[in-house]
């Protein structure tokens, strides 16, 4: 019986969709930017090897290995990844998108901000440089990609959104301010790659992620690249991060601290210590004389209580620090302080904070 044309239409388009090994269907437009994003960047991300020696209980030395990602970021083969990828490393390996690997010096770090630059001596025409982004103006909502080499499985890509921008984070004992989170899945071995918006420009460092199982449950952090620039600029001219610094120890004026002690303020920072010769010493800035029970906290008094800098509140200890960090070595604050129960203003020359 002679097919008609109603069934043999039907039959191609059968033998298109099962049986043709070349036919696949169109991609929607937002496939095609994600496999252009992917095919344009992949070769800029690198797979970073750790190699290090613990000891155990009898001293005999066991070694231990890990691994991360990393983004060249210019033809003289600097690169950039965290800080706790790099750290404690005796020996460092890059392993590139065309499966060459390559011995790499330590060029600078910063466990602040958790960033650390390396350097390998390979050829600028085998480096593909990843193209750097603006992340200041992001929006919760915008689509982002990652790249990296997660539980060391060679350049992973996951896809997400812009879930938010965090004020500040913690993360290993350091705080992180303007930090970009995403729903794109970051694993460990993702963390130092790029977080990639959808021109394939890097606008973030993917650097830790929130999770009670040790897998990706969809939070995820990383450190915006206008944040990341200077710092990634310092490390590579000078191998450390120049950070403003005061000399004080202190802690937070808590209210019931406040009302105990008779103070005019029911909020602000109390100077505990002024270290020796420092930038507050040498404004006359003073610290606590003695030691006092206010419930179940000692609290050291006597010394000047900072309210604000340069006219603006500050409240905590974060506050204050925070305040101080979008500061330079060299300038100077104006900073009101509580002495006596009456307020003063003094000026203090921030220093450069000591390396140790």
């Amino acid at each position: 019986m002679p097919f008609d044309n109603n069934t043999f239409l039907t039959l191609a388009i059968v033998f298109l969709l099962f049986v043709h090994p070349s036919y696949s269907p169109a991609h929607t437009q937002d496939e095609e930017n994600t496999i252009q994003v992917y095919n344009n960047t992949k070769a800029a991300v690198v797979n970073i090897t750790t190699r290090s020696v613990s000891y155990d209980f009898f001293m005999t030395p066991i070694p231990q290995e890990g691994s991360g990602s990393g983004a060249i970021i210019d033809r003289r083969g600097h690169i950039v990844t965290n800080y706790h990828v790099v750290r404690g490393a005796q020996r460092l390996e890059v392993t590139l998108s065309d499966g060459t690997q390559w011995e790499a010096q330590l060029v600078g770090a910063d466990p602040l901000s958790d960033l650390a630059t390396l350097r390998i001596d390979a050829p600028p025409e085998r480096l593909s440089v990843i193209s750097m982004g603006d992340s200041r103006n992001l929006r919760t909502g915008q689509k982002v990609l990652a790249i990296g080499n997660p539980f060391g499985l060679d350049q992973t890509l996951t896809t997400g959104v812009i879930s938010s921008i965090r004020k500040t984070i913690q993360a290993g004992g350091v705080e992180l301010e303007n930090v970009i989170q995403t729903d794109a899945a970051i694993n460990p071995g993702n963390s130092g790659g790029p977080l990639l918006d959808s021109s394939g420009e890097m606008i973030g460092i993917n650097t830790v992620i929130f999770t009670p199982s040790g897998g990706s449950v969809g939070i995820g952090f990383a450190i915006p690249i206008h944040t990341a620039q200077r710092i990634i600029d310092e490390l590579i001219s000078k191998g450390y991060v120049s950070y403003p610094w005061m000399g004080i120890e202190m802690r937070t004026l808590l209210p019931r601290f406040a009302k105990a002690l008779e103070l005019p303020v029911k909020q602000g920072v109390l100077v505990w210590r002024v270290v020796k010769n420092s930038p507050a010493a040498k404004a006359g800035l003073r610290g606590g004389t003695r030691q006092a029970r206010i419930g179940n906290s000692i609290v050291i008094i006597g010394g000047d209580v900072i309210i604000s800098l340069d006219g603006k509140s500050v409240t905590s200890v974060e506050e204050l620090s925070r305040e101080i960090r979008r500061h330079r070595p060299g300038m100077t604050l104006r900073v009101t302080i509580i002495r006596d129960k009456k307020q003063h203003t003094m000026n203090i020359t921030l220093g450069e904070r000591p390396l140790s």
